[in-house]
């Protein structure tokens, strides 16, 4: 590899890309030489504020004419499929946005396209680079609650369209065949990784779905994925319909011998409630180092060291979590709760 890694972007529609793309170019380690959509606005828009001059309506075009060390996929949830597919064809090594994929079968070919190509997959959680969550975990894994018995995350707003998302971003999120489903795929795919990252793979799902609110959509607009461990649970709610934020993006983390709660910013603290502080003290929370800090930093960090990808953005927490949701559509289909692994018959 050259001293900087060379970085193409693959597909812009993921409205997420641009911060990624902010922190590629205050990186040392790594520069945008190329990127691939077909929006012309999006390249433009690229190119003008990105300086990235190399830029391609046609994806193979730019794999085929770009020398690269790695891409970002940053598509809609079915075309990244065939984006990770095609890159880990060309030997390079691949970020992808959450949840990776519209289906379990995408993830499962991703992942084996990476693995017989023997390049890198990671799957980028954007809470996975906050400093209040990500030393949450550190205080799981070290033991201070004790054993998990339950986790709950809620990840909400008033829905990407009014949130200020893009078109070509918004679009597709309500499109079931593009985004795999709605709210569902889009935000209960947070709560299912970090289950699956803190108590392993869940062992029976069920799942609910509506559309509550927003008739101007054929997706489902609130869901709730419940998943049982043989002795623990976790809920992952979404929402594109909650009016303000106060119970948005808390995590809640249950354990024998204390509970953590992880707000988010504004206020961005951690609180631990035991037996001898029942409400809970704040705990204090150190700045990350640069390679934690960003979906960049960790990526550039670990393909610069010749490290393998590990932890939450891992390619195999990013496919369990896929089957989680996989699993959560089945039980809402069918009104059932759903056991894992998943037989082939709902494949």
């Amino acid at each position: 590899m050259s001293e900087k890694l060379r970085i193409g972007a693959l597909g812009l529609t993921h409205d997420h890309v641009w911060r990624s793309l902010a922190d590629l170019r205050a990186s040392p380690l790594g520069d945008l030489v190329a990127a691939a959509d077909p929006n012309p606005p999006l390249l433009e828009r690229v190119r003008s504020d990105y300086d990235c001059r190399a830029v391609f309506e046609s994806y193979e075009e730019m794999l085929g004419r770009t020398e690269l060390d790695a891409v970002y996929v940053y598509a809609d949830n079915a075309t990244s499929v065939d984006l990770v597919e095609m890159a880990a064809e060309e030997g390079l090594h691949v970020m992808v946005e959450k949840p990776m994929a519209d289906s379990l079968v995408g993830a499962d070919l991703m992942v084996a396209a990476a693995r017989t190509a023997g390049v890198q997959l990671m799957v980028n959680w954007p809470f996975a680079w906050r400093p209040e969550l990500r030393h949450a975990l550190g205080m799981v894994s070290a033991g201070e609650i004790g054993r998990v018995t339950g986790l709950r995350y809620r990840a909400a707003h008033c829905g990407p369209k009014e949130l200020g998302c893009s078109p070509y971003f918004y679009n597709w999120l309500y499109d079931a065949e593009l985004n795999g489903a709605g709210a569902l795929m889009d935000y209960c795919s947070y709560g299912a990784a970090l289950a699956r990252y803190v108590l392993g793979q869940p062992s029976r799902v069920t799942g609910i779905v509506g559309r509550l609110a927003k008739d101007y959509i054929t997706v489902d607009d609130n869901a709730v994925i419940l998943m049982q461990w043989s002795r623990a649970m976790a809920i992952a709610e979404a929402s594109w319909t909650q009016i303000g934020h106060l119970t948005s993006y808390v995590t809640a983390i249950y354990g024998t011998e204390g509970t953590i709660v992880v707000e988010p910013p504004p206020h961005a603290r951690v609180l631990l409630a035991t037996r001898e502080h029942d409400q809970g003290i704040e705990v204090n929370v150190p700045e990350l180092p640069p390679e934690l800090g960003s979906a960049t930093g960790y990526f550039l960090n670990q393909l610069t060291r010749g490290a393998p990808i590990e932890g939450l953005c891992s390619a195999e927490v990013g496919r369990d979590a896929q089957e989680i949701l996989e699993a959560g559509l089945v039980a809402a289909t069918t009104g059932s709760t759903v056991s894992l692994p998943l037989p082939v018959s709902y494949l």
